[in-house]
């Protein structure tokens, strides 16, 4: 028995080192980018893998309550982009109430602030961004719960569902037609009404718990003057493959300290890229499948299952299927500001063929009845958005 126990656990080691040489960053002098830090492989692999792993991690789970009451209690097989897009959309909640140099070491005692995050995607129907939450939105997005999304309704649906989330009280703007108008996200940002409108002022003055925070927290930074934006820019950069053109600037995407990272994949595999090294990306993989998590007797929510603890995955930027969503966040005026002068420096950049436009107003194009009698659903399918 003892020598079946030691075999097993022989295999269970060779196992786990056979993937962490797989896995491993190769032995480069080709800088890593991690959302908007960059590193030496050679001197700085440990704090490479530790920022990875403070990244939330959200994968398939099954035996969770079921979706509507009578839906599915297993995401597995039709989830991964919502999932990813739960994934882009945390690291923007990560950099609004803990901030980009936050970091997970496992076994340390976390803030509230971290854990009501984390309880923000957590697989029941009340959380903010649930699998519940997402799917049954998407139905009014036209997608039945359970069936494949593309980038860009998974963004239409983050967009909706982030106007109830007033603790965080950001204003997400989805750039339409390979557009980013400067003007509209101002007067989006600079607006001071919470995100929600009417409903968020009703619930402000109630006594209720946001996500397990009291109603005031935060209450001055609603108010400010500048709401935190999450920017969105849903692409599709090629036919069924990605244009060699647009590398170079997806690359630079990945190196702005606003990045949020991209959300895409492969033909019915989504995947969530936070970085590059050399000529491949790197990412978090959701297809993998975990029990629900449940608080435990302390009330303590176990959180080791949503971070990654080994190498992330990589794969070749050829390989990555065209349709895409890029994501940025700014959490002051002016790192929007930065941002823009960023994108525009970008656009000088010799071999880098631009992803996107930036303006300052609405083009007149966009006047066209044609268009505007879509909804902007309509308009991004139409455009890009390819299922996973």
């Amino acid at each position: 028995m003892k020598g079946l126990s030691f075999l097993l656990s022989l295999a269970t080691l060779t196992y786990d080192t056979l993937r962490f040489e797989y896995e491993d960053f190769p032995e480069t002098k080709e800088p890593v980018w991690i959302l908007g830090r960059k590193y030496s492989v050679f001197t700085e692999k440990e704090e490479i893998l530790l920022d990875v792993t403070s990244r939330l991690w959200f994968t398939y789970r099954k035996n969770f309550p079921a979706i509507g009451g009578t839906g599915p209690t297993s995401d597995t097989g039709w989830g991964c982009m919502l999932r990813c897009g739960q994934m882009i959309f945390a690291q923007a909640l990560v950099c609004r109430h803990l901030g980009r140099d936050w970091r997970w070491i496992k076994g340390k005692r976390q803030t509230d602030n971290y854990f009501n995050v984390l309880n923000a995607f957590i697989d029941k129907k009340d959380s903010y961004y649930s699998i519940h939450q997402i799917a049954q939105m998407g139905v009014g997005e036209g997608k039945s719960i359970g069936q494949w999304y593309g980038p860009n309704t998974v963004a239409q649906v983050l967009r909706k569902l982030a106007t109830f989330d007033t603790w965080s009280s950001l204003a997400v703007h989805i750039a339409m037609d390979n557009t980013v108008v400067m003007e509209e996200i101002r007067r989006l940002c600079q607006s001071n009404m919470p995100c929600a409108g009417a409903a968020a002022c009703s619930a402000l003055e109630s006594d209720v718990l946001y996500n397990g925070c009291p109603e005031d927290v935060g209450l001055r930074d609603r108010r400010s003057l500048w709401k935190p934006l999450v920017l969105l820019i849903p692409l599709r950069l090629g036919l069924t493959e990605i244009n060699e053109a647009y590398i170079e600037t997806l690359k630079h995407c990945f190196m702005m300290p606003q990045s949020l990272g991209v959300i895409g994949g492969k033909p019915n595999s989504a995947h969530y890229f936070i970085g590059y090294v050399g000529e491949e990306l790197i990412y978090l993989d959701p297809h993998t499948t975990q029990p629900a998590v449940e608080p435990g007797d302390s009330g303590c929510l176990p959180d080791e299952s949503f971070h990654c603890q080994h190498p992330p995955c990589r794969m070749s930027i050829a390989e990555l299927d065209p349709s895409i969503a890029v994501g940025f966040f700014c959490n002051t005026e002016a790192d929007f500001n930065d941002w823009c002068q960023q994108i525009k420096k970008l656009s000088l950049v010799r071999g880098a063929l631009p992803m996107f436009e930036l303006v300052e107003r609405q083009p007149s194009h966009f006047s066209n009845p044609d268009v505007l009698n879509l909804t902007p659903a309509e308009r991004l399918s139409q455009q890009c958005d390819s299922g996973f």
